[in-house]
């Protein structure tokens, strides 16, 4: 009989803060779990043997490709972007947004409705504005939540 993979984290490193790299690092070490960032520039990560840098060519979407091609079912992916966080959920992975919001079959349909809605907007010449600045309550929402979610894993 067959035992499932341990679930790895993924990481959608391009645009993922600093400060929530660090508290994934912390995690992965505490944890011993297989964390893997994804990135189209090169990564400095400690020095580890739970945690792997990938580096992908430079274009778009190509670490998002990557990392949804990888997935496992159980994965968990920390990742800002709706289009891959849809793919990880539809592949049976967990996604996780880097301010702590955990992504959903239903709430990342809406979510992505409001971003295809949004761009459409900006196409149109309407400026939107960006999303606001990560705060420490962010922070601490992702940290709280990865704690969460690595405790059921």
């Amino acid at each position: 009989m067959n035992t499932p993979a341990k679930p790895r984290l993924w990481v959608d490193a391009d645009a993922c803060p600093v400060v929530i790299k660090e508290i994934i690092f912390r995690a992965a070490t505490r944890k011993q779990l297989e964390t893997i960032l994804v990135a189209n520039q090169m990564l400095r990560v400690p020095p580890s043997p739970f945690i792997r840098a990938v580096q992908v060519p430079a274009g778009f979407d190509v670490a998002d490709n990557h990392i949804a091609s990888q997935i496992q079912p159980g994965d968990l992916v920390v990742t800002a972007d709706i289009p891959l966080a849809a793919q990880v959920i539809e592949r049976g992975g967990v996604a996780l947004n880097p301010r702590g919001e955990l992504y959903t079959a239903a709430n990342v349909r809406e979510s992505l409705a409001m971003r295809n809605f949004m761009e459409e907007l900006r196409s149109a010449g309407i400026q939107t504005g960006g999303p606001t600045a990560f705060s420490q309550a962010d922070r601490q929402a992702f940290a709280n939540q990865l704690d969460r979610l690595l405790a059921r894993m």
